[in-house]
């Protein structure tokens, strides 16, 4: 049987982007460039998250790019005369399509519908579909068993290169890919060559020169240029400054690449006249204060494009709605992205708990569970988990104090009660400037550590949770109304090692708790692998995941986040096993962009793939039923205003 039910997560970042496709047009002498000499023109509607784009070749000032409208990572393109964006069926079922290109009248794309034969690989691989017959047959350019990201078409559409993890599997590299740049004949992709040995995002200069860009040893990503024929590929652009997803124009006169520059907090996009070696800024002037990425140019090279937030006042969405559907690629789930994280559903699925995000937000938060309405509860921003009782319909437990900290620092476990009736007669503001009244107790001892992931039994009595009291972090249950005594009394050590045991979640039955850990290999702070105990400490044991065959797979696993299904009988968790969907560098920051959502069978079998991007998805809850939404569907998005507040990755520095 399918899992069924709600599901509510988190994707770090993406409800801030507020990205919009942009151009502009090239000066005769970018040296006049000023506010005054340019301007820019956006292609897209204000509808969503837009990116990735690319001028297409049958239609002047028509774009195609990628657009998260419908859910999921789609494909549309605009079309002169026409107000709203088409969308572009490709002819297969996916989740996740990625940077597009369309050139005589064929569509070249990246997608995920093909599962690998084997884990740790990427979905990825490029396609061509054909738009000029109603009904085209997709036809996958990229070998099963290989991974093909970031492809570029030449001049002629006759050539096809791409950013190429090979055969092999994913090392867990994510910062700097290992990928290498591969040229073949869009009329026959057999014909595969391997032009460079480390590089990605290819951009190709007619049909013989092509440019990319990697990380040089002094430590700068830069752009370099080789020939399709052979010979070494030579450096483009100097030290000194990050050169990011280049653009060729086919003219032979410029590169628009995304830099990065010391004492500059922003990507920018500039133009490189490869025949004086200067940089040109345009976007700096135009948008000083804003992120700008990835770079196109038109086909006759007099515009070039990119894609940055759309600004407070743009047309368009102006908000970032509290909760937002997503599509599910299973029938009877529902899936909702939520702005906050660590989500948790009261008894009775009205309402839902949720921390902040360390940025605009508030701490502890309640939500009705059609997104319509937001209150306060503690003021203190965090971002550890949430946990309401599901014996009791005012109160949830949380974590009080530092994140990211060592196993000593102080963090205590929180039971924070309130009247659930102030909730309905308190003025609850969208805005979340609600501030209800609380009771807050702390189950734990300040001098017992780093205590946070809280989770409850069934009948609220106990709470599970991870402590670092002993120099580890193990799992203890304690009390949920009295909490530890001073003598010890009130809780229970479930687990015991030198290892880290984290984030458990209590089986709505009772009989199970589900948890993440290392205590395969201690000495590997980033493998974690789904593990099951009871509630006594009994039957403890590693869950082996479909699909996961050998010890080297075991090794790999990286599972956090964990939680049951609404009738015990499935596990939901964030892990790795589908590598990264895109080039990391080419967008901003992702912590774990390898962090997909996935669902099994308590034995580990059945293993589905519920996410699929290039974004960090995690702390997930699992509700059953399908929650109300009519709310959503039917009336203006209700949360914050979109501000596009975001990082650059925060592993791209400039001080080399």
């Amino acid at each position: 049987m399918e899992p069924e039910g709600t599901i509510l997560f988190t994707s770090v970042g993406l409800p801030y982007f507020g990205f919009d496709i942009f151009s502009v047009s090239l000066p005769p002498n970018p040296s006049d460039i000023s506010t005054q000499s340019i301007s820019e023109t956006r292609h897209t509607d204000g509808v969503s998250v837009n990116f990735n784009a690319g001028f297409t070749d049958d239609e002047t000032g028509s774009v195609v790019f990628v657009s998260e409208r419908s859910g999921s990572s789609q494909l549309y393109r605009t079309r002169s005369g026409k107000s709203e964006p088409e969308r572009i069926f490709t002819g297969v079922n996916s989740i996740f399509h990625d940077r597009p290109t369309i050139k005589n009248q064929r569509l070249y794309f990246v997608s995920a519908h093909e599962k690998p034969s084997e884990p740790y690989k990427s979905w990825a691989a490029v396609y061509e579909a054909r738009l000029d017959r109603e009904e085209s047959r997709v036809v996958r350019l990229t070998p099963v068993g290989t991974v093909d990201l970031s492809p570029a078409v030449s001049q002629s559409g006759k050539l096809i290169a791409v950013s190429s993890h090979g055969s092999g599997r994913w090392k867990g590299d994510f910062r700097e890919l290992e990928t290498e740049i591969v040229v073949f004949p869009a009329a026959d992709p057999t014909k595969r060559r391997v032009v460079v040995g480390l590089g990605g995002w290819p951009t190709w200069q007619g049909d013989s020169v092509l440019f990319f860009h990697r990380k040089a040893e002094d430590g700068w990503w830069s752009v370099y240029r080789c020939d399709v024929s052979g010979g070494p590929a030579t450096r483009v652009t100097p030290p000194g400054v990050h050169a990011l997803t280049p653009a060729a124009s086919h003219n032979g006169r410029w590169i628009a690449v995304a830099t990065r520059r010391k004492g500059r907090p922003h990507r920018h996009i500039e133009l490189f006249d490869l025949k004086t070696e200067q940089f040109y800024p345009v976007t700096e002037k135009l948008n000083p204060n804003l992120h700008h990425y990835n770079p196109f140019f038109s086909g006759d090279s007099d515009r070039f494009g990119y894609h940055r937030f759309r600004g407070e006042s743009a047309k368009g969405d102006s908000v970032v709605p509290h909760l937002l559907p997503v599509y599910s690629p299973v029938k009877n789930l529902r899936m909702l992205r939520v702005h906050g994280t660590f989500p948790s559903f009261s008894p009775d699925g009205g309402f839902i708990a949720i921390n902040g995000n360390l940025t605009d937000n508030a701490g502890l938060m309640i939500l009705k569970s059609d997104g319509s309405k937001r209150w306060i509860l503690m003021d203190q921003p965090l971002i550890f988990a949430t946990a309401w009782s599901p014996a009791e319909s005012g109160v949830i437990f949380t974590s009080v104090g530092p994140i990211f900290e060592s196993v000593k620092s102080t963090v205590q476990i929180a039971r924070v009660s309130f009247n659930i009736f102030d909730l309905e007669d308190s003025k609850a503001l969208t805005n979340g400037k609600s501030k209800i009244t609380v009771s807050t107790k702390l189950l734990t001892r300040t001098d017992k550590g780093n205590n946070a992931f809280p989770s409850c039994s069934p009948d609220g009595k106990k709470i599970v949770f991870r402590s670092g009291r002993s120099g580890y972090k193990n799992l203890y249950i304690v009390d949920s109304v009295n909490g530890e005594g001073e003598n010890g009394e009130g809780i229970f050590r479930l687990t015991e090692g030198d290892w880290i045991d984290t984030m458990p979640n209590w089986s709505p039955d009772g009989e199970l708790i589900a948890f993440s850990s290392n205590r395969h290999n201690p000495a590997n702070a980033d493998g974690f692998g789904l593990y099951l105990v009871r509630p006594d400490g009994t039957g403890l044991r590693r869950v082996h995941i479909e699909g996961q065959d050998t010890d080297a797979d075991l090794a790999k696993e990286r599972i956090n986040h964990v939680c049951f299904s609404p009738d015990s009988k499935w596990l939901l968790f964030t892990a790795n096993f589908g590598a990264v969907m895109a080039e990391t560098i080419s967008g901003p920051n992702q912590f774990q962009p390898y962090g997909d959502l996935y669902a099994c069978r308590v034995d580990g079998s059945g293993l589905v793939r519920l996410t699929c991007n290039q974004y960090e998805n995690g702390t997930p809850t699992w509700k059953s039923g399908v929650v109300s939404l009519e709310e959503l569907s039917l009336a203006e998005p209700i949360g914050d205003k979109l501000r596009g507040q975001f990082d650059e990755p925060l592993w791209l520095s400039c001080d080399i």
